[in-house]
């Protein structure tokens, strides 16, 4: 045979092995993004020597005999071992012998044929299959598949249990959905029988063809699996195999802790994390910039790397370190305006305190007052401390004479900041003139729900119907041993649709103080005033009920807390509101059928009160000579009567919570001060002064009947002024609003 007769016979031979698996010349384009299939590459083998393959680590657990330390070369399989389901013509030839050439001058010389090489051969981490044929190598050691790797219809399938326990995946399967699952790093492929079409984390996908059953073995397109997962492939023809690609190498991680860390201070905490692969273990780390202490600021990075049991090293894994300098301790420092003062003479003290990181300070006074009325040396001092809990103290010394600016009645009346508390005779409050006034009411409709306050069980605790302007105001606590939560479901038992226009609405709670959350309540109420936050609209279908002013029921209230709320809506036609308690784990829509009504606790009350506004107007001039305004004493100013709706009976509103009180103060005398004085017990809540908002008080309570809260002071001239006030649940009345001549000011 000739050059070229043997050049035309080698042709024809790689031709048909080609032609045998046709399905490979598709699957090599399905190969997944940036995976590059080099026809060179394709047609060689990993240049590791067998006896490195063979000290490869097995996958435990898996199918076929124990792996032979040295496997044969795979042969070529002859045309009978035709795998189910493929034609004949899909079956490789027969390889050519060299030998058998009929013309020993044409026959290449044996020097330049290559040594054959192992099918088995390949690098680490490469799992082989064979073409038709169940056998299989990871890392150089051979395991058998079920069934073969077979061609169907142009489509290559391989037996997806020994597939997936080479790749290191986790194989189980659905009963109920009859579905065979595939789990690997979070994951999901999901097959079913003869079904094109697989889930990828719960995406259906159509592969080249269906999932099958042959002889007990589940088969499945081989690109179903190498594209959902990312698995690089190349074909080999010449050795009649596909060499996948799996991932080998270990993974490394570490965290850093604190997150804080101060050079020559903070001892540094490293937490690994790795993970080997294919059933390797981590055998060994390396670490490269690691640094227990960190003796100067800076940013450091720090490496780790780990090698598994098959001597593969991972890619470094690298943090960046910022290391702080170390925290410097605050300075404490203030100034005061003079050095000698008066007795009663205001002092102006100036906080210079700082802290060198620029660190957030608390601060901490000793011995401060806005003034002093005895004489002699005062020593105040100032404590700051940084968020790291380094403090520094600064003291100075200042003299108080034996000269008398103001008494102290006069400098509190003068100088005590609005919001803040002074004591006061509170017998003598009671010899003081009472204001004449003029009171009328707003047809505002009052759905009060404060009995019983303690709440036990599930129930409705009130229930009633209201049209137009209509005022809600809630005050319970839980009082069961679960955490519940409180809902007002609106009900239209029109036979048209109805709107629910919220207009102002404030929320407190859930906390464990009562007179908090009334505070809270009052003061959200009068900032939806002054923003107009709380606007919005609830339309009701005939015969719907929804949850309304959901502010309430978006918390849950945990045993023995509290919540308040105030919030005014308006409805165009009657609608039914049902304040319910309710587990929070319940639906209050379907719980309310079912509920039954709680009865009252006997002291604090409930009911539905008309003209819920009342309208106070003086025109005589106030604040020339003390005098005092008394609210929520059932006398000058009496309880709002009405009913409670669900027992069908005569209701008083006893301290008449949940009445916005519209003050209007037509002629105050220049240089008046307005205070606020409970009368019965401690109080504490927000007025509306002049549209500003001014705690009573600030901070605390004020208690009965000996101290007093400032509210407003008028200047030079007269004024009127505007008060709006509501009585803040959890709180004790009547008060009374005090107004005072101010004493003259003296130059200092």
């Amino acid at each position: 045979m000739n050059v070229r007769k043997l050049a035309l016979v080698a042709l024809l031979t790689v031709a048909q092995a080609a032609s045998a698996i046709p399905v490979f010349a598709e699957s090599a384009t399905q190969a997944p993004a940036g995976t590059a299939i080099n026809p060179a590459a394709a047609n060689t083998v990993s240049s590791a020597s067998p006896e490195a393959t063979a000290s490869a680590t097995a996958i435990t657990g898996t199918v076929s005999p124990t792996p032979t330390a040295s496997p044969a070369p795979a042969t070529v399989p002859s045309p009978s071992s035709t795998a189910e389901g493929s034609p004949a013509a899909e079956q490789p030839g027969a390889t050519p012998d060299p030998s058998a050439s009929n013309s020993p001058s044409a026959t290449p010389q044996p020097s330049a044929i290559p040594a054959p090489i192992p099918a088995s051969v390949a690098g680490t981490g490469q799992l082989v299959l064979m073409m038709n044929s169940n056998k299989m190598y990871l890392n150089g050691v051979q395991y058998l598949a079920g069934q073969p790797m077979a061609v169907k219809n142009g489509v290559s399938n391989v037996a997806i249990r020994a597939m997936v326990e080479r790749v290191g995946l986790k194989l189980t399967y659905n009963g109920a959905t009859k579905e065979t699952i595939v789990m690997k790093d979070g994951n999901e492929l999901r097959f079913k029988l003869n079904s094109k079409i697989y889930t990828v984390n719960g995406k259906a996908t159509t592969m080249k063809g269906p999932a099958y059953q042959y002889k007990n073995t589940f088969m499945v397109p081989l690109t179903s699996i190498t594209q959902a997962l990312g698995i690089p492939y190349t074909v080999d023809y010449v050795q009649k195999r596909v060499i996948l690609t799996l991932q080998s190498k270990p993974k490394a991680s570490f965290t850093v802790q604190p997150t804080e860390i101060y050079a020559g201070e903070t001892t540094v905490n490293y937490t690994t994390s790795s993970t080997a692969l294919n059933g390797t273990t981590i055998v060994d780390e390396h670490w490269e910039g690691r640094q227990d202490i960190f003796a100067e600021p800076g940013n450091y990075t720090v490496s780790y790397s780990v090698m598994d049991s098959n001597g593969q090293w991972s890619d470094p894994y690298s943090v960046t370190i910022n290391v702080l300098k170390p925290n410097q301790p605050p300075v404490a420092m203030f100034t005061t305006n003079k050095d000698e003062y008066k007795m009663g003479e205001p002092i102006t003290l100036t906080n210079t305190s700082y802290d060198p990181d620029g660190d957030p300070l608390t601060e901490s006074w000793s011995n401060r007052a806005l003034a002093f009325f005895n004489p002699g040396p005062l020593a105040i001092q100032l404590t700051v401390t940084d968020s790291h809990g380094l403090s520094n103290t600064f003291e100075k010394t200042i003299n108080i004479t034996n000269e008398v600016m103001y008494t102290e009645q006069e400098f509190n009346k003068l100088f005590v900041p609005l919001g803040d508390i002074y004591p006061i005779n509170g017998s003598e409050i009671l010899n003081w003139n009472r204001i004449s006034y003029t009171a009328v009411s707003e047809p505002v409709t009052l759905i009060r729900s404060n009995s019983p306050e303690k709440v036990f069980s599930e129930g409705i605790v009130y229930q009633d119907t209201a049209m137009g302007d209509t005022r809600l105001m809630l005050h319970h606590r839980n009082s069961t041993s679960s955490n519940m939560k409180i809902y007002i479901i609106a009900t239209n038992d029109n036979m048209y649709p109805a709107t629910i226009t919220t207009q102002r609405s404030g929320f407190g709670g859930p906390l464990n103080i009562p007179t908090a959350t009334g505070k809270r309540s009052i003061e959200t109420y009068f900032q939806s005033i002054l923003t107009g936050s709380a606007y919005s609209n609830v339309i009701l279908q005939p015969g719907e009920s929804k949850a309304v002013l959901t502010t309430i029921n978006n918390v849950t209230i945990k045993p023995d807390q509290v919540v308040s709320l105030m919030s005014d809506v308006f409805s165009d036609y009657p609608v039914k509101y049902s304040v319910i308690m309710i587990d929070a784990a319940k639906d209050p829509l379907q719980a309310l059928p079912s509920l039954a009504y709680l009865d009252r606790d006997g002291v604090h009350n409930r009911g539905t009160y008309p003209d819920a506004n009342r309208i106070i107007t003086v025109t005589d001039p106030v604040g020339a000579t003390p005098s005092r305004l008394v609210l929520g004493d059932n006398n000058s100013d009496p309880n709002i009567p009405g009913t409670d709706a669900i027992m069908g009976t005569v209701a008083s509103n006893a301290g008449n919570f949940g009445v916005v009180y519209k003050i209007t103060l037509t002629r105050v005398a220049p240089n008046t001060l307005i205070t606020l004085n409970p009368r019965g017990g401690t109080y504490q809540g927000p007025l509306l002064v002049n549209g500003s908002i001014v705690q009573a008080p600030n901070t605390g309570t004020v208690n009965a009947p000996n101290q007093n809260s400032v509210v407003y002071r008028t200047g030079n001239v007269e004024q009127t002024v505007e008060i709006m006030f509501s009585p803040a649940s959890g709180n004790n009345l009547p008060i009374n609003l005090l107004f005072m001549p101010l004493p003259a000011q003296k130059a200092q």
